[in-house]
């Protein structure tokens, strides 16, 4: 005796958004912008901006769930409630992401506007002195020769570690990971700690864009050896295996076919890196010295790069002084929002060489 098979239950589609959905959405919103007014203004003795917005929100969610509550059921109001929470949460990081970004280009306009802000230093420019006299072009090359020294350091020093926890690994990998994992978190001032006792102070080295370099790739190391290492560990293993099986010796198949295939990976890792080192202040602030004037000898006088010309310029009470800070913060906000554009490109370059 054969039973007929059950019929397979259909599937809630909670995702789906009609007309009454968006009717729904659009009139919470209307009313509670409405009954918060009334509330805000008229009721209660409440007044400012950003308590008006907290409490459209509460009132907004509140009057939006109730409705899809009623016409859809808790099953329903669940999924609304955990995408409306989402979607807030997103909106709320990328209204902060642009106005950070919007104030500092706004304020650093004032400078940027001068071709003389790209095309001379501060030797001549005094805090009374315009904006048409002086720039920030010796901080921006300090920037350049300290990120390019540090990146000379750190680059095979992080793929090297990367390597040594992916292919050779060993009793003494686990160790190297957890310091590697450690000082992914370390803060940039004991960076800049470290490299002024043991350089300055322990090697007798003076102020300079080499030490400055020095504690940069210091922040710099975790974050290459860390990425680098996630990316060789998505090579396929076949890719070893027939290696191995030709004849090639390990270092071999890691030189030619493992660094290869994961070379978008790594050029991420190194851009990410860059990024990290490029904005840091707290180093160089120890290790650099400050300088009105180009240098561009990192291992002779003191070399100032943008983070520091930044904070020095903000510290002054002159209203000249301050733009020059706001234009050296908008170049360097630019600056790494492009580095980080460029790391994703490369990633999603990487993978649709990869298909």
């Amino acid at each position: 005796m054969t039973t007929a098979a059950l019929p397979e239950p259909e599937r809630r589609k909670l995702r789906v958004v009609d007309v009454e959905d968006r009717a729904c959405l659009f009139g919470a919103a209307v009313a509670g912008l409405s009954l918060t007014w009334v509330l805000y203004s008229r009721i209660l003795p409440t007044e400012g901006t950003l308590g008006f917005v907290v409490c459209w929100w509460l009132s907004f969610t509140a009057l939006y769930l109730l409705l899809t509550g009623l016409r859809r059921g808790r099953v329903a109001l669940a999924d609304r409630l955990a995408v409306l929470l989402a979607h807030s949460a997103a909106s709320l990081v990328g209204f902060a992401l642009a106005t950070v970004i919007g104030y500092t280009l706004a304020r650093g306009s004032k400078s940027l506007v001068h071709k003389n802000f790209f095309t001379q230093d501060l030797r001549t420019a005094g805090p009374l002195e315009p904006l048409t006299t002086g720039g920030a072009l010796h901080a921006l090359a300090g920037t350049v020769i300290q990120i390019s020294m540090a990146i000379a350091v750190t680059l095979p020093l992080g793929i090297l570690c990367a390597v040594y926890l992916t292919e050779i690994g060993g009793r003494g990998s686990r160790l190297v990971r957890s310091v590697v994992e450690a000082m992914t978190a370390l803060p940039s001032i004991v960076a800049g700690l470290f490299a002024y006792v043991v350089l300055l102070i322990g090697l007798g080295f003076r102020l300079s864009g080499f030490v400055a370099a020095m504690a940069i790739s210091v922040m710099m190391l975790p974050i290459i050896a860390r990425s680098s290492e996630v990316v060789l560990r998505l090579v396929p293993s076949g890719l070893r295996e027939a290696s191995l099986a030709l004849g090639a010796t390990q270092w071999r198949t890691v030189w030619s076919v493992v660094l290869p295939t994961a070379r978008p990976g790594l050029a991420t890792a190194l851009v990410l890196g860059t990024a990290r080192g490029v904005g840091e202040t707290s180093p160089v602030l120890l290790t650099a010295g400050f300088t009105t004037y180009m240098n561009l000898n990192p291992f002779s006088g003191p070399m100032v790069s943008l983070p520091l010309f930044t904070f020095k310029m903000s510290q002054s009470p002159e209203g000249n002084y301050i733009s020059r800070a706001f234009g050296a913060a908008a170049l360097l906000l630019v600056l790494v929002l492009l580095l980080f554009v460029f790391s994703r490109w490369i990633a999603a370059r990487g993978r649709s060489g990869t298909r």
